[in-house]
């Protein structure tokens, strides 16, 4: 019987309409952060974000047969985004 994680991360790629979700958030993200840096205050997390988001993009974007390669990009941008919530638990200052 198969887990649920391996049945969700060793799916099939979805295909157009979640990566194209996907890579508008990232480049809403991209945005947002360029739109920081010129007024001065720009925040790094939003690059991090901008990251996941692509790696996600990125896998579902694959040809169906290539599950094991989207399984690692999605293993792969949730690893960065939780280390992202794990720096603004314990270390915000370096966040914000």
């Amino acid at each position: 019987m198969p887990s649920k994680i391996e049945a969700v991360v060793l799916n099939e790629p979805a295909g157009s309409p979640k990566t194209l979700v996907m890579f508008f958030g990232a480049v809403l993200f991209v945005g947002v952060y360029a739109y920081g840096a010129l007024r001065g205050s720009s925040n790094t997390f939003l690059l991090v974000m901008a990251a996941g988001f692509v790696l996600s993009g990125i896998a579902e974007s694959l040809p169906t047969d290539r599950r094991r390669t989207a399984g690692v990009l999605r293993v792969t941008a949730i690893l960065i985004l939780l280390a992202l919530v794990a720096v603004v638990l314990f270390a915000p200052a370096l966040v914000l």
